[in-house]
């Protein structure tokens, strides 16, 4: 498994960074989680008051930032970053600049960086059409929107948050169709993708499902 990559895509709120984060914890590699990523670069945009049409400034921001991935959460140069990039408004803003095509060159090369001597599971919108278009086993989670926003509506009230879960549909309708549609790696299931649709799948299921694809893997490499 030294070596071994997984990548993990699909759209927001499908539960990719938990389901990849286990993976990664069971197999025993690096978790590389690419959305907290774009959304650091979101959050130092707003703490600078970067405007957003200046898109080579947050390309630099996003040359300058050093990453230090940790099992929960992400350090940017050096600062401890959790719930600081969870918020509606840090979300919104991650996936505009995901859309854009500088900073997005900048993050995948550190991306790859991260990944070219480790064996890692990565979850985002481009892994495996992307970032890793090699990887060894490339899997595209899904679930409904009513699903994921159900989801979404739970984590932020059990964190004491209080969101109004139409609200959150359509948040998540409209983030689905920036990905989807975007000029640079919109979001698609790569060919070679196996589609696990988590709609009806408790966590441990889902984990449990892409752990025997990973061992079916190891075995046909063997």
């Amino acid at each position: 498994m030294s070596r071994f990559s997984v990548a993990i895509d699909g759209p927001a709120g499908a539960g990719k960074s938990t389901v990849a984060r286990l993976v990664a914890k069971r197999l025993g590699i690096t978790y590389v989680d690419t959305g907290a990523m774009y959304r650091a670069i979101a959050w130092r945009a707003l703490q600078e008051k970067i405007d957003l049409s200046q898109e080579e400034q947050i390309a630099a921001l996003a040359k300058s930032t050093q990453f230090t991935l940790e099992d929960e959460g992400i350090r940017v140069n050096g600062v401890w970053l959790k719930e600081e990039i969870r918020t509606s408004e840090v979300s919104q803003l991650a996936s505009m600049i995901a859309s854009m095509a500088a900073v997005r060159k900048v993050l995948v090369q550190k991306q790859q960086e991260i990944a070219a001597n480790q064996g890692v599971v990565m979850d985002g919108r481009d892994i495996g059409t992307q970032v890793l278009p090699n990887a060894n086993l490339k899997v595209f989670l899904t679930a409904s929107i009513e699903e994921r926003a159900r989801r979404r509506y739970l984590e932020m009230n059990a964190k004491g948050i209080r969101v109004d879960r139409e609200k959150l549909i359509e948040e998540i309708r409209q983030r689905d169709e920036r990905d989807q549609n975007r000029q640079h790696a919109p979001l698609r299931q790569a060919p070679d993708a196996i589609l696990v649709d988590t709609t009806h799948l408790t966590l441990n299921e889902v984990v449990e499902k892409i752990l025997e694809l990973c061992r079916t893997k190891v075995g046909k490499t063997e």
